[in-house]
């Protein structure tokens, strides 16, 4: 594919870059000595520069018009988030609800639900959250345990616990998988729903991390009632709908390496700041193999856009940038660390917080293990491993899993 910009996305380039040259100093300093140091002050300025660049046309970008978006393509956003990068401007705070559950909600909500919730996710207004992992359930996505009944009157009654949940200390709503049929197989009896953060029997609590911040969360739900007009999509229809959401989380993830802050040129210009370090051959093949390995997750994203350019959706193998950008970043950082030493984890600094995010970051998005079976499957045509619940009702899979450990000799 050709790399350079066309006649117009050369001009919305230098749009974009004009305009953040102008208001960068709106921004809010989230990293490094100045960044706002009190949670809720930050967590305000960032919603402020979200809304601030919405109102320039700067979220949403994909996005129908419709909708409150723009309209154009995905080689718009990444300009966009190019051009950010480049003044070392931060994104916006809510990633997870317009790059992830604004998407699915577009392609399967209603058009009641799209009207309710796309413009205030758009300007940050309300903050969305995604209740997918729960503990029981590890990556196996489909195995999640939380409950949704209905009552007579329509409404639902949802009981369960959610886990590794971003923003749900602060989130307006959350976009939550739970089981409604436990008599099928387990992929066939999930619904997908609304549900307000602050609605009665909501409980979230903090789960600190080693960089010391605390975004992400375990959420639990104490018969919750939800309307009848919660769910997502069809009911018992919602192992469809998920995947959407995960479609588009795993391309987000393993597309924005470099908006992560893990770019081939960053570590090597670390490398290059020190004389020694940069004559040493071994040092330098190091650099190499992780230069390569992150210049590829570059480049298979530009694969997965010229998809989406031509209509197509990008299938599993977008999981194994994921799984690459992971292993690459935690290969470079271990390489800075020899090379700067002890100050690289400096508290406060960027190689500390890269290195300290990149825990969540592995499980983020599905394991490795998850992502590696998907792709060996789906895209290499390997045989599947043997399967326990294939065709099982979701109610009688812990006793055929008994079963078989006690025939495991």
């Amino acid at each position: 594919m050709d790399l350079k910009d066309t006649a117009e996305q050369a001009a919305y380039r230098e749009r974009v870059r004009t305009w953040l040259e102008e208001h960068r100093a709106e921004a809010p300093a989230l990293r490094g000595e100045d960044a706002i140091e009190d949670e809720d002050e930050r967590i305000a300025a960032h919603r402020a520069w979200q809304r601030r660049l919405a109102e320039a046309g700067f979220v949403g970008i994909t996005w129908p018009e419709e909708y409150g978006g723009q309209g154009l393509g995905p080689l718009e956003q990444v300009i966009f988030n190019q051009e950010l990068n480049r003044l070392g401007l931060p994104g916006i705070i809510d990633t997870i609800g317009v790059g992830m559950l604004g998407p699915t909600i577009i392609a399967h909500g209603s058009e009641e639900q799209k009207q309710r919730y796309l413009a205030p996710m758009l300007h940050a207004d309300e903050v969305w959250c995604q209740l997918f992992s729960e503990p029981a359930a590890g990556s196996d996505l489909a195995g999640i345990q939380a409950r949704a009944r209905r009552d007579d009157d329509g409404a639902w009654r949802l009981s369960g616990q959610k886990v590794w949940t971003t923003n749900a200390q602060f989130a307006a709503f959350g976009l939550l998988l739970a089981r409604t049929d436990a008599d099928v197989p387990k992929h066939k009896g999930l619904t997908m729903f609304v549900v307000p953060m602050d609605a009665e029997g909501v409980t979230v609590r903090g789960l600190r991390q080693i960089s010391g911040e605390a975004e992400f969360n375990e959420v639990f739900f104490d018969d919750v009632r939800l309307d009848p007009d919660a769910t997502v999509g069809p009911v018992n229809g919602g192992w469809g709908v998920a995947m959407t959401t995960l479609m588009f989380e795993r391309l987000t993830i393993g597309g924005g390496a470099e908006g992560m802050g893990y770019r081939a040129d960053r570590f090597a210009a670390a490398i290059a700041a020190d004389a020694v370090a940069a004559a040493d051959p071994e040092v330098r093949a190091r650099l190499g193999r992780v230069s390569s390995e992150l210049l590829s997750i570059r480049f298979t994203g530009y694969r997965m856009l010229t998809a989406l350019q031509r209509g197509q959706i990008p299938g599993p193998e977008a999981g194994l940038s994921k799984v690459t950008l992971v292993n690459a970043g935690i290969a470079a950082l271990d390489l800075v660390t020899d090379v700067v030493g002890p100050d690289a984890l400096q508290d406060g600094t960027d190689w500390s917080y890269l290195t300290s995010f990149l825990p969540g970051l592995k499980s983020a998005g599905g394991t490795e293990e998850i992502l590696r079976n998907t792709v060996g499957e789906r895209v290499l045509g390997l045989p599947p491993e043997p399967r326990l619940d294939k065709g099982v009702p979701f109610s009688e899979l812990r006793a055929r899993e008994r079963e078989a450990a006690g025939a495991t000799p």
